[in-house]
């Protein structure tokens, strides 16, 4: 019997209430473990706030969105004595072993932590898919899922007004979801960070596509995506704790530049954090389970400094500092899968 925090950290999405389910039942109907849940990511093992975790307060919650101990993207090591004051608080709580939940930044605090002495085990989230080590986080399934549907969508609003509709959806580093979506979605055009893209072939291809009578046509393009001669677009929201910048402006851009220079009339949507919301899928609820009990299994088991990761159908163990290397970015393959039907 031990006593396990857990926290969620960064960007909130589909599938995190599923990992905390399985670690408390897991934890406590085949460990007798006491399961204590940190608010708000690494700001509440700072603040030391916390809330016990039993059947009673996880039931019901496997089919919601979000996460029921509350998210931020705070980062310890960006402010006077984090260490230390994490350290304090998870002594202060009696915390024997700590499940991070959360992606790139959440887990290399994490890592810090582990050599710091805390006995970490990492559960991998992220809804962009960029994580190495895994060959799926959940939640990306969901999100393609809903980027699918709206692409359906302004498929018929598009043919019905004869447009170009550009539609962003989420890729920082990489464009798991801009490809998956584009195939699913019929999408005539994939524009990832992965490839910056020139302009101009853009709009060749959508030229070519109208000269044989197909009057619409629709754009995917990932947030990170940039032009061949130009940075990528930001918005002036300044960095957070980690110093990434807010990304943004892409499809605004594409949409002006598209109408300029081929007269056709544009059009764009960003789905943003709809991609978040909602209720998982059942992929990601069950990748979620799978996830949360290898997790509390490997942390009863004193197998420290590592991630559940999913290898092929199974799930495994990776090392942390294997899934912090470097993003994992989009397979050159898929991405000509989906050139096979562009334009």
């Amino acid at each position: 019997m031990a006593r396990i925090g857990l926290l969620t950290g960064g960007g909130d999405c589909p599938g995190l209430n599923a990992v905390i389910r399985a670690v408390v039942r897991k934890g406590i109907n085949a460990h007798s473990h006491d399961l204590v849940g940190f608010r708000h990511g690494w700001a509440g093992v700072l603040a030391n706030e916390a809330v016990e975790l039993t059947h009673a307060t996880t039931s019901g919650i496997l089919h919601r969105g979000g996460t029921i101990l509350g998210t931020s993207r705070t980062n310890p090591y960006g402010e006077e004595g984090g260490e230390a004051r994490a350290i304090a608080s998870l002594e202060e709580r009696g915390i024997d072993a700590l499940i991070p939940i959360g992606g790139e930044d959440t887990l290399g605090v994490a890592r810090r932590l582990a050599d710091a002495g805390v006995n970490v085990v990492g559960v991998p989230k992220t809804i962009d898919n960029d994580l190495a080590g895994t060959d799926f986080t959940f939640g990306f399934q969901t999100a393609v899922q809903i980027a699918t549907d709206a692409i359906d969508r302004l498929h018929t609003t598009a043919e019905s007004h004869n447009r170009v509709i550009v539609v962003e959806v989420m890729g920082r580093h990489a464009g798991w979801i801009a490809a998956y979506c584009g195939l699913a979605g019929g999408a005539d055009v994939v524009l990832v960070p992965e490839r910056p893209f020139d302009i101009e072939e853009v709009c060749d291809r959508l030229r070519r596509r109208h000269a044989t009578g197909r009057t619409f046509s629709i754009v995917v393009v990932a947030e990170g995506a940039t032009r061949s001669d130009a940075d990528v677009q930001t918005q002036d929201g300044g960095t957070d704790a980690f110093g990434h910048v807010r990304l943004g402006g892409i499809a605004v851009e594409l949409e002006h530049e598209i109408e300029r220079r081929t007269g056709f009339e544009t059009r764009m949507t960003i789905l943003g954090h709809v991609q978040r919301g909602g209720t998982p899928n059942a992929y990601d609820r069950v990748l979620g389970t799978r996830f949360g009990v290898a997790a509390i299994d490997a942390a009863t088991a004193g197998n420290f400094g590592v991630m559940t990761a999913l290898r092929g159908t199974d799930i495994e163990l990776v090392p942390l500092d294997v899934a912090l290397k470097a993003p994992k970015l989009l397979d050159a393959s898929l991405f000509e899968t989906a050139e096979v039907f562009f334009g």
